[in-house]
Parts: structure tokens; sequence; C-alpha cells
């Protein structure tokens, strides 16, 4: 919930706008989130926010789905 917030507060709100990331854009988005940096990268948010933006499923949205997050 609180990358979230950071993001909204960027103006991000879709999956789309996170799967056409470039590298400046990620900077940006690690300069307001210091504590974790090399988290877009590392997690692979581009490629998850590509699959949700298809309107696939992830591993993560999957475990959602089920209740077995949050």
């Amino acid at each position: 919930p609180s990358i979230e917030k950071t993001l909204n507060g960027m103006g991000i709100y879709h999956f789309d706008q996170v799967a056409a990331w470039k590298a400046a854009d990620i900077a940006k988005v690690e300069d307001k989130l210091p504590r974790f940096k090399g988290r877009a990268e590392r997690d692979g948010w581009m490629a998850q926010a590509q699959k949700l933006a298809a309107g696939e499923d992830t591993e993560f949205s999957a475990r959602v789905k089920k209740g077995d997050v949050y």
C-alpha cells in the first residue's frame, strides 16, 4: 500500500504505465522510494505489469485472488 500511494502521487495509476518504464523512469521512482532501490528490476515489475495490463495473472495476483495475501 505505501508503494502504491507513492506511485499514485507520481501520477502512476495503471499497469501499462509501469510496463513501459525505461531506465530513467525507474530512476525517478527509486528517488521517491529509496528504501526499495533496485526492487522494480529485481522483482520484475515491468514484466509483471505487462501481464497484468494484458489481463493475465502473475504468481502474486493469483495468490491474492485465492486469498493467500492480505
